[in-house]
């Protein structure tokens, strides 16, 4: 088993929230204005009911009722508005009283990570992949995040099923300088059988830092789900090979230690089948069936069939493009692909494709890594990182934050995530879905806006032959 190696070339608005949770206090972290109190009254409240209740609290200035019996009431004295909304909430003919909730404008977000310029924001000369229209619109969705009060995909735990990770320290190993403030938790090594899976080769540690790198430190690069937690779990040795067992293992123990996003930048040989891996197949459905996504790399093979375990039905399957929004020349495509990703490298040779340019020195994938595996103390932006290895975590990250924005409720399933990323892509070739593209480029933006994603007309691909794996 290998990991889908690198191909080396080497505004403020206030809104009324009229929340119907009879014993709300003020959501944690959240804006309102002082002073006052949004208040709504039982069934259909007339002038007088609603003006009886005013008076039994004490109530002496209010707002014009709006529509449905609403008004907005003013403390006073010292009291809070928590005290006055808990005060209010305890008179007869109340429903709600709540904080009078700030909404705020949803702006793009751009943080002053330097990259290698030793400039503010110089990470956008690096960072290609992150950048709205060839990449995934990293500072829409992290404007969306801040707006929802959670930065960067805060509280969300995203497992990284790889050669280890570089975040910490220990014998001779040590922490990738940009993963200070990046938050760790669970760390197992099923390579070496202890709780330090160190990375010996960069591929898991460039892999964790597309989804959680510190961001806006005036530091390195950036991470896409720079607020969420990450837990590194080591399935693949220095070389990058790992066993089935050794993987599944670390998929179940994922699952079991509170993973709600699982990144698999990994591949089988598209010769071996499911019946080939049974217990990759059984740990598959184990997270699937307790809401655990599972994201996986499609292979760097540059044929028209998925690799296992991204060609499983209870896995989102991620191909690569270019800057070029190509599909890249390494990337597997066909039936089953969901959605792509940007993976670096060259465009594939696909006619009648405007966006695709064989002949074009395109650029890679770059992160904070190791410079060289046999000196683990040593990082840098090394070139030569380009697979669907590398275009993987794109989707995983975007399914913590879109987790983390609540924007499909907070406890959405593997299946409404992965119909939200597609329903919000943006659509590559045609008709779209296809079997280069699947149903597009994965848009953090889109993906996290408030309401429902823009109608798109759709072509239903070829379905793959789903497998019946049995829980573990």
């Amino acid at each position: 088993m290998t990991p889908v190696p690198p191909i080396r070339r080497l505004a403020a608005l206030a809104a009324v929230l009229a929340l119907a949770l009879i014993g709300a206090a003020p959501a944690l972290g959240a804006d309102y204005v002082p002073g006052q109190v949004v208040v709504g009254y039982a069934g259909k409240p007339t002038p007088e009911t609603m003006m009886a209740a005013d008076v039994r609290a004490g109530v002496r200035q209010a707002s014009v009722p709006a529509p449905g019996g609403v008004k907005v009431v003013r403390t006073h004295g010292d009291e809070s508005v928590a005290e006055a909304a808990a005060r209010l909430r305890r008179q007869p003919g109340v429903a709600y009283a709540v904080p009078n909730y700030i909404a705020h404008e949803a702006t793009a977000w751009v943080p002053d990570d330097p990259g290698k310029s030793h400039m503010p924001s110089g990470w956008e000369a690096m960072q290609w992949n992150f950048l709205p229209t060839d990449g995934v619109d990293a500072p829409d969705a992290w404007g969306n995040l801040i707006a929802d009060g959670r930065p960067g995909g805060q509280g969300v735990v995203v497992a990284v099923l790889d050669t280890g990770i570089a975040y910490r320290n220990w014998h001779q190993y040590r922490e990738s300088p940009d993963f200070k403030g990046t938050k760790f938790i669970d760390p197992y090594d099923f390579v070496a059988k202890n709780r330090f899976p160190l990375d010996r080769n960069g591929h898991g540690t460039l892999v964790a830092g597309t989804i959680a790198e510190a961001t806006n430190n005036g530091f390195g690069l950036t991470g896409l789900a720079y607020g969420a937690t990450i837990m590194p779990v080591r399935v693949l040795d220095a070389s990058g090979a790992g066993d089935a067992s050794t993987i599944s293992a670390g998929i179940v123990y994922a699952v079991k230690h509170g993973a709600q996003v699982i990144n698999l930048s990994l591949q089988f040989s598209v010769g071996i089948g499911a019946g080939d891996i049974p217990d990759i197949i059984n740990a598959i459905h184990y997270a699937w069936q307790r809401n655990v996504v599972v994201v996986a790399a499609a292979g760097n093979d540059g044929v028209s069939q998925l690799a296992y375990p991204a060609r499983d039905s209870e896995v989102i399957s991620v191909g690569a493009t270019t800057a070029d929004r190509c599909l890249a020349i390494y990337s597997n495509s066909g039936a089953g692909i969901d959605l792509v990703a940007p993976g670096g490298g060259d465009d594939a040779s696909i006619p009648n494709d405007p966006d695709c340019n064989p002949e074009s020195n395109l650029p890679d994938i770059y992160q904070m890594t190791l410079l060289n595996p046999a000196q683990p103390w040593r990082f840098g932006f090394p070139s030569g990182y380009e697979g669907t290895s590398m275009a993987s975590p794109h989707v995983a990250a975007t399914a913590a934050l879109v987790i983390a924005s609540g924007v499909i409720g907070t406890r959405p399933t593997p299946d409404q995530i992965e119909a939200r990323l597609k329903a919000t892509a943006e659509p590559l070739g045609t008709p779209s879905p296809n079997r280069e593209f699947g149903y597009g480029l994965v848009d953090a933006g889109a993906a996290t806006a408030p309401g429902p994603p823009a109608p798109v007309t759709t072509t239903p691909t070829t379905p793959t032959t789903p497998t019946t794996p049995t829980t573990p």
